[in-house]
């Protein structure tokens, strides 16, 4: 299958590299623009180098963690579904697993593998990647006519945007991606980190910093209704938190501008306040003249101990045979309550995802082509949707780089 139509896809990360391998299975001639040395930096080092390749599940329950304009991928998944995503990859060579909340991983847990088998399979379907930086987007009255980079234009009959957000910038995602839509006439909602650490005041975090918590319940509070919860792990930084935990919740909180936030730390999850109270009354009987301060050690990390002795208020020399219940039951609540005050997310650069993006209002979404100028295509992250995680990004990516492939690739004549 052969045509006459050139596409420049800018940017190799997922959604640029099926943008373009489409394009190419369509007959065009591709010109994928990277600035990096290697395309797909920020996919190498997605799930903690292991790339969450998508999520096992169907459809509606997909859209349901996309909070960010959800109707508008119907179209993209119809046309590149999780399931053609795992038989992509498959067929590739690179089996898959699915693990815990239906996430699917690589077999050999390494991103590169994912990375490696879209590099080959777009050489192989012809594309030609092209090192140079691009600068901006060349239109005239008819559309868009090519690419320009440092003291050059490249002709092109379409182009194909698929420059991520702002998130990671090492990587390559600088945001150049919205000043052009800007200035071709597109709205570009205001953008925001997402699935990031979160800032907490105070001096609890930084005495606490580098203290990892497993198997803990994080729930966040929005204006004191609870907003989020999960179960797993999180982690303690010199400004506030972070961890898979946190990063999931992140995703949910989007009023910062006219919301309070709170997170509770349930660091017991697996007893409930009566039973908690049995054991703690069962570790002082082991130990009847011991400091209050020394007595907790079976029940929480040593860093943590100080803080919790201050927060229940209680003396740290008494022993625990003059412990009441009223003290108990404080000890209880914080075990089961552990607070902080939640002010910011961190910067945008230290996020997973940008929020916001080009606004899905200027673009088609059955081809994912601008409606303001012809034969310009949005795929990926640089649009206005985004999702919590567990896969559901990378899907955005696959399906909307396909779908902006298959028509920019396409000779419609």
């Amino acid at each position: 299958m052969n045509n006459s139509i050139t596409v420049a896809v800018i940017g190799a990360g997922a959604a640029g590299l099926m943008a373009a391998g489409t394009a190419a299975q369509q007959g065009a001639r591709v010109l994928l623009f990277e600035r990096n040395e290697k395309v797909g930096r920020k996919l190498a080092i997605t799930g903690k180098g292991r790339c969450n390749v998508t999520n096992n599940c169907d459809m509606q329950e997909f859209l349901t963690h996309v909070p960010q304009n959800p109707r508008f991928l119907y179209s993209a998944l119809g046309a590149f579904s999780i399931q053609d995503t795992m038989k992509f990859f498959e067929e590739l060579g690179v089996p898959l697993k699915t693990e815990r909340g239906n996430r699917v991983f690589p077999q050999s847990d390494k991103a590169r593998d994912i990375v490696d088998a879209l590099f080959f399979w777009v050489k192989r379907c012809g594309v030609t990647i092209v090192q140079e930086r691009v600068t901006g987007i060349q239109t005239d009255e008819t559309g868009v006519v090519g690419v320009k980079t440092e003291g050059k234009l490249h002709r092109a009959d379409r182009v194909i945007v698929a420059t991520g957000g702002k998130s990671y910038p090492l990587t390559g995602s600088t945001g150049d991606g919205y000043a052009w839509a800007q200035e071709l006439g597109h709205k570009v909602t205001p953008l925001r980190a997402s699935l990031v650490p979160l800032v907490c005041p105070g001096k609890t975090c930084p005495r606490l910093q580098g203290l990892p918590l497993k198997n803990v319940t994080l729930t966040i509070f929005e204006n004191n209704k609870k907003l989020y919860e999960g179960f797993g792990e999180m982690l303690f930084t010199h400004f506030g938190i972070s961890g898979p935990l946190v990063l999931s919740a992140s995703s949910h909180m989007r009023k910062w501008d006219k919301a309070t936030y709170r997170a509770e730390i349930d660091l017991k999850p697996a007893l409930d306040e009566a039973v908690l109270d049995k054991r703690i009354l069962s570790d002082f009987s082991q130990e009847l003249n011991t400091d209050f301060r020394n007595s907790l050690g079976g029940l929480l990390p040593r860093k943590l101990i100080p803080i919790v002795v201050e927060r229940t208020e209680i003396d740290p020399h008494q022993k625990v045979n003059a412990i009441t219940k009223k003290q108990r039951q404080k000890l209880v609540q914080e075990l089961k309550h552990f607070a902080l005050d939640i002010t910011q997310p961190g910067p945008i650069e230290d996020a997973i995802i940008t929020s916001g993006g080009v606004s899905v209002k200027d673009i088609v979404p059955k081809t994912m082509e601008s409606k303001k100028v012809p034969n310009l295509y949005f795929a990926g992250e640089i649009m206005d949707v985004d999702a919590y995680t567990g896969g559901f990004n990378l899907q955005i990516a696959w399906s909307t780089g396909y779908l902006a492939g298959l028509h920019a690739g396409s000779d419609r004549a």
